[in-house]
C-alpha cells in the first residue's frame, strides 16, 4: 500500500510538475542539503526540458529549499538545527488551526477521504513499511489536512513549512525510534477532523508538532 498521489501533478504544467517532482526530492533527501543542482541533470531524468527545471528551481529558492549564488550556481539549502524552533514556532500556531478549520468547514467528501485515509494508516504494517514511505504518508495526511481547512493561503504557508520540516524529519530518519508512533498519531487526529470535533483536533494537532520537536531534539 502506498501514499497517495500527489493532486499537485494532475493537469499541471511541465513547470508544475518539475516543481513537484524537484521540491519532493530535496525534502527527501534524494538531493542532500549542500549538494549542487545540476539543472541539465534534472532536465534529462525529469523528461522536460531547462526552461520547466529553472522555472521550478525559482520557486523553490522562494521556498527556501534551493540558494543560488551568483557565478557558483544553483545548490540544496543547508540544514542548520535553529531551523528546528523557528519552524516549530509557526507551525505550533498555524497547524491547530488548520484542523480546527477543518473540523469547522470540511465538505463531506473531504471528511470521507479523511476517514478512509485514517483507516489506511491502521492497516499499514510499519514493520515492514520504508520509513520513507511512512514518511510519504505523513506529507500525505499534512496536506489533505490542509486542503480540508478551506483557506488557500493558510494551505500556502502551512504546506511551505511542513515541507521544511519534513527535511528535518527525514535528516535524523534513522535515527528515530517513533516513527510509526509519530505516523500513527495522525489517526486520532484525521478522525477528529472527520468528525467535527474542532476542539479535539486542535488539541491533537498542537500535540503533534510538539512531539515532533521534542522527538528530534532528543536524538540531537
Amino acid at each position: 500500500m502506498t501514499a497517495a498521489p500527489d493532486v499537485e501533478t494532475v493537469g499541471a504544467s511541465l513547470a508544475d510538475r518539475a516543481y513537484v517532482a524537484i521540491r519532493d526530492q530535496l525534502i527527501m533527501l534524494d538531493i542532500r542539503p549542500g549538494e549542487p543542482i545540476d539543472d541539465d541533470a534534472l532536465a534529462r531524468s525529469l523528461g522536460v526540458g531547462r526552461t520547466p527545471v529553472r522555472e521550478a528551481l525559482k520557486r523553490l529558492e522562494v521556498d527556501r529549499l534551493v540558494v543560488s549564488y551568483p557565478r557558483r550556481g544553483t545548490f540544496a539549502t543547508g540544514m542548520d538545527i535553529t531551523d528546528l524552533a523557528h519552524i516549530s514556532e509557526i507551525r505550533v500556531q498555524l497547524e491547530p488551526l488548520a484542523a480546527r478549520r477543518a473540523a469547522e468547514r470540511a465538505p463531506r467528501d473531504l471528511r470521507t477521504e479523511l476517514e478512509e485515509t485514517a483507516a489506511a494508516i491502521v492497516e499499514l504494517d510499519v514493520a515492514t513499511v520504508d520509513r520513507t514511505e511512512l514518511m510519504r504518508w505523513d506529507l500525505t495526511v499534512h496536506r489533505a489536512i490542509y486542503r480540508a481547512a478551506g483557506n488557500p493561503h493558510l494551505d500556502d504557508v502551512l504546506v511551505r513549512y511542513d515541507n521544511l520540516a519534513t527535511r528535518i524529519f527525514c535528516l535524523f530518519l534513522d535515527r528515530l525510534p517513533t516513527v510509526d508512533t509519530h505516523i500513527g498519531e495522525h489517526v486520532e487526529l484525521l478522525r477528529a477532523i472527520a468528525a467535527g470535533d474542532a476542539d479535539r483536533a486542535e488539541e491533537l494537532a498542537r500535540e503533534h508538532v510538539i512531539g515532533f520537536e521534542k522527538a528530534i531534539r532528543a536524538v540531537i
